[in-house]
């Protein structure tokens, strides 16, 4: 059974998902907010930023919004706290914190 992710949202009907909640289309991170999942969270610190944006392309959730060439702040409703925007930050300008 393929279900269409745009219609799945933390509201839908049990007998609506599809088993085991597998999704079958892909970029659909925004259609769920997977951000309470996180145990560790992203902090920037902007003073440290060289808005090399080296950060962005490598987040598997799209949750380091960029606006007219600028990094904003994290979109925590959808960052799962995998790190991998901290390693990537050639300034250390990303640090890991405990918790949400």
């Amino acid at each position: 059974m393929r279900t269409d992710v745009t219609k799945i949202n933390e509201q839908t009907p049990y007998e609506e998902l599809t088993e085991a909640l597998m999704i079958f289309d892909g970029g659909n991170s925004k259609a769920f907010m997977t951000g309470e999942w996180r145990t560790v969270t992203p902090v920037i610190d902007f003073d440290k930023c060289k808005q090399c944006l080296l950060c962005a392309p490598v987040c598997p959730d799209s949750s380091i919004p960029v606006k007219d060439g600028k990094r904003l702040d994290f979109d925590y409703d959808h960052c799962k706290g995998c790190g991998i925007c901290s390693k990537a930050c050639p300034f250390g300008a990303i640090t890991m914190k405990e918790g949400r």
